[in-house]
This record gives C-alpha cells, structure tokens and sequence, in this order.
C-alpha cells in the first residue's frame, strides 16, 4: 500500500497576512501613542488627550485598510496584465515560450536535454501556470490578495491602536508621556515576539527592530509637542 505524502506547512505560506497584520499592529500602536505623547508633551487635558487619540485611531485604521487595499490591488492588477501577456504569448509562439521556460531550468542547474523534457512536460499539462511560476514568480501562496490584506491590516491596527488609548484612558494624565512610552516600549515588544513566532524568524532582532523604529517615532512626537505646544487645559 503507497503511503500517502504529507506536505509540510511552510511559514512562508502565512506571508502575506502576517506582513499586514504585523505592519497594521506596529502602525496602531505607534501612530496613536504618538499622537498621546506629542497631545501630553503640549500639556493638553484628558479630554483633549482621548478625543486626539480617538481620533487618530478611527482615521488610521481606514487610511490603513484603504491603502494595503489599493497597493495590493495594484499588485494584482500587474500580475493580471502579465498572465495576459504571458498567455497571448504562449497561444502565438509556444515553440519559443517553451525553449525560454527551459533555459530558466538549466541556469537552475538541469541539464539542456532535462531541461527541455521537463519544459515539454509542463507545458502539456499547465503551460501557463508553469510560466507564472517559473518566469514571473507568480504563485497561488505570494500571489496578491487585496481583501486579505485590508481586513488584516484593518483588524490588527484597531487591536494595536487600543491599547495606547486604554492608557490614555485610565493611567495618570500628569505622567502621561512617560507611561505612553514605556508601555509601547512592552507593547511593541510583545508585537515582534508574536510577529517572529508566526513567521518563525529570529525573535531578539524583530523585537530589537520594531522597538527602535517605535522609540523614533515618538520621541519626534514629543518634540513637536514640546516645540509648538499650547496649555490648552
């Protein structure tokens, strides 16, 4: 009795949404603790403060949907256009898409005569499937998925952008900036643990990345607060 293959789950096959939900959660965070801390360093009452943060995050996620949508759109869009070319193509001189197929397998490393067998042999089953794959780098796993990525990106910037606004909420107005800071500081830290654990990269330096770009953001929010800050209490 064959016994049946059992293909592995790669972490590449979660690409696409992870990066979306990865850069809609780091986005929230740090774009609505910003704003807290450049609203606190200009010395602004809580309520200014919730409505500001409020704001920045009812804003943020549709800006953050809108345009992982229409980027990633217009991923699809090329891809649309180069299957048409490439079947165009394909349906006017195959002998010639064929050969072109089979000089990709041998810089590979296949041999001329292996190369052309397995080109002919493609070619009868999925001619352009194969060319998607093997000269445009198009696959069903990167392949681009607009709504995907949107609602990922959508969803994981409400869940990131929450959380600087709870701090807005319940923690002391006086040290507002302090406590924005330090609990981004931990909440961007279990962000790139998560991230890293998903994409099964190496933690310490996704932590270490999504902290220091996190870190500059607001430490230029707080300047600007500082430089053009008004008491408005």
């Amino acid at each position: 009795m064959e016994k049946e293959i059992k293909f592995e789950d790669h972490f590449i096959n979660r690409s696409n949404w992870i990066r979306a939900a990865v850069l809609g959660a780091n986005d929230g965070i740090v774009s609505v603790a910003s704003i807290a801390v450049g609203v606190s360093a200009a010395g602004s009452s809580r309520e200014i403060l919730i409505l500001a943060t409020l704001a920045g995050l009812v804003a943020g996620v549709f800006a953050m949907a809108a345009g992982e949508f229409v980027s990633v759109s217009s991923q699809a869009d090329i891809e649309a256009a180069d299957l048409k070319r490439e079947a165009k193509e394909l349906e006017e001189m195959p002998e010639h898409e064929m050969h072109e197929l089979a000089k990709i397998y041998q810089k590979r490393g296949l041999t001329e005569k292996l190369s052309l067998e397995v080109a002919h042999q493609l070619h009868e089953h999925d001619a352009l499937g194969a060319h998607a794959r093997d000269e445009l780098g198009i696959n069903e796993i990167m392949k681009a998925q607009p709504f995907q990525a949107a609602f990922a990106s959508g969803a994981a910037f409400v869940a990131g952008g929450i959380l600087p606004l709870l701090v807005s909420v319940f923690l002391p107005l006086k040290e507002m900036m302090y406590y924005q800071y330090g609990f981004t500081i931990i909440f961007l830290i279990i962000l790139g643990y998560l991230s890293a654990r998903g994409g099964g990269s190496h933690i310490f330096k996704a932590i270490v990345r999504i902290t220091i770009w996190g870190t500059l953001a607001m430490i230029a929010s707080a300047f600007v607060g500082y430089l053009f800050g008004v008491n408005v209490n």
